[in-house]
């Protein structure tokens, strides 16, 4: 793809995700395909578009040293100027003066000599000056803000909960890329024959602490790999396994997954049960009942029946004392997995935290009764906020006295994650920098015999 057209791409990208608040994963697959993108500008394309979204608040720090605060830019102008400083900044693949130069190219040919000259002044100013430095700044939360390129109201909230060394340590670890992790399909393949088998196509891979069919992936792509392309394996976060794993599904079991999709829990949950039983699965949304679908027939599980429902009210569609296990993988923030969608984090407001916790409690007390009596409930989120997760499950249990925290999920969790930071008396928070894994909360519950 000519220099001109990828970089047009970027920029256009860039502009849809932040204006649209579309999401940059999706939105980038589909630009990859649609524009037949090679696998070299792909590289080149995901780190640029990725970078300049997680570095946006830095960026923009920088620049606004060398912009007259009363000109107006249009918004393009802008992007081309972040995803420009980006590359000058953090990237080391492009010389600067190619970079100047290229930015200078796409200003005239999209816009005029005026604006050519601005993005060239602000370019070179950088490159001979260096970026200011941020040490001016002499409020903490909004130097540590700018600095992790996290909105300012985000960082204060997990400083009243956490305090400043583990918010910090946050802040930076989503600025990083993390090794991809995959889990193999068990009845299809063992993790010693998939690992072997890898490491013969030029993967260097090593397994997972969470999970027995876990392997991280620490170089090459995956996706190019045929045992993923015809169902060995699956891409899963290792966190996110961990809920699998805690369920302790077995064989022949009815099993409820309230929230399955994109069905990458669902689809573990099959496997572990040896594609033996029944498993409920619904959704909100008609359309990720497909993916859900199309997830089980790539691994070739067969025992998952998925339909659209909302999880507020299968109270209505099922007896209580139904199931012997439930899985509320619930809907919520996302302030977990930023390092992998970057623009969640300028997308969501306090207020949205709170609206989620009020419809996450409304799923628990729906599903909750569904559950056999010494029957297991998993309730996990990809957050890292207390309001969702231990203040949700403390708030059910005191509304429900016949489900306690299953005390056994505090023995049975890797060994390594006893002593974390996030175990409480009401679940098991991960931190995306203690393992470099997603930010994860899960808990178990169980429901007591009534008393006769």
């Amino acid at each position: 793809m000519e220099k001109y057209v990828l970089r047009n791409t970027i920029i256009d990208l860039l502009l849809r995700i932040e204006q649209d608040s579309g999401y940059s994963h999706l939105l980038i697959d589909h630009e990859i395909k649609k524009n037949h993108v090679s696998p070299k500008d792909e590289g080149l394309l995901t780190e640029i578009v990725y970078g300049t979204i997680n570095r946006k608040i830095t960026l923009d720090y920088y620049m606004n040293h060398f912009i007259n605060k009363k000109k107006k830019m249009e918004p393009w102008v802008r992007m081309l100027l972040r995803m420009s400083l980006y590359q000058m900044i953090f990237l080391d693949k492009v010389p600067d003066h190619a970079i100047i130069h290229e930015a200078v190219e796409i200003a005239k040919r999209r816009g005029h000599k005026g604006i050519s000259s601005l993005v060239n002044g602000v370019l070179r100013n950088v490159q001979r000056n260096g970026v200011p430095s941020t040490s001016e700044i002499k409020d903490n939360v909004e130097r540590l803000a700018i600095e992790t390129s996290h909105p300012t109201w985000l960082v204060k909230r997990w400083i009243n909960y956490y305090g400043y060394e583990t918010t910090k340590e946050m802040c930076e670890a989503n600025l990083n890329h993390r090794a991809t992790s995959v889990r193999i399909q068990p009845l299809r393949i063992s993790r010693k024959e998939a690992m072997e088998e890898l490491e013969k196509q030029g993967f260097e891979v090593r397994p997972s602490i969470f999970s027995e069919q876990g392997i991280i992936i620490d170089k090459g792509n995956i996706i190019k790999s045929y045992l993923f392309q015809e169902g060995y394996l699956t891409i899963q976060d290792q966190s996110s396994m961990l809920v699998g794993e805690m369920l302790q599904p077995n064989p022949g079991m009815h099993i409820l997954d309230a929230c399955s999709a994109p069905g990458g829990k669902v689809t573990h949950i099959a496997e572990k049960m040896q594609n033996k039983g029944w498993i409920d699965a619904h959704d909100l949304h008609a359309k990720k009942i497909k993916l859900i679908d199309k997830k089980a027939s790539e691994l070739q599980l067969t025992i998952i029946d998925a339909k659209k429902a909302d999880a507020r009210n299968l109270h209505e569609t099922y007896r209580p004392d139904t199931f012997d296990r439930i899985l509320v993988d619930a809907p919520c923030s996302g302030l977990g997995v930023i390092r992998g969608k970057p623009d969640i984090k300028y997308n969501k407001e306090e207020a949205d935290i709170t609206k989620l916790a009020t419809i996450q409690l409304a799923i628990l007390n729906s599903v909750a009764p569904l559950l056999k009596e010494e029957g297991k409930l998993m309730y996990s989120t990809c957050t890292v906020d207390p309001e969702e997760n231990e203040h949700v499950v403390k708030q059910f249990l005191h509304q429900n006295n016949q489900y306690i925290v299953d005390s056994k999920l505090f023995d049975e969790i890797p060994e390594s994650l006893k002593d974390s930071l996030g175990v409480s008396e009401y679940g098991v928070q991960l931190f995306p920098q203690s393992f470099q894994t997603d930010g994860f909360f899960l808990t178990r519950l169980i429901k007591r015999v009534s008393p006769s």
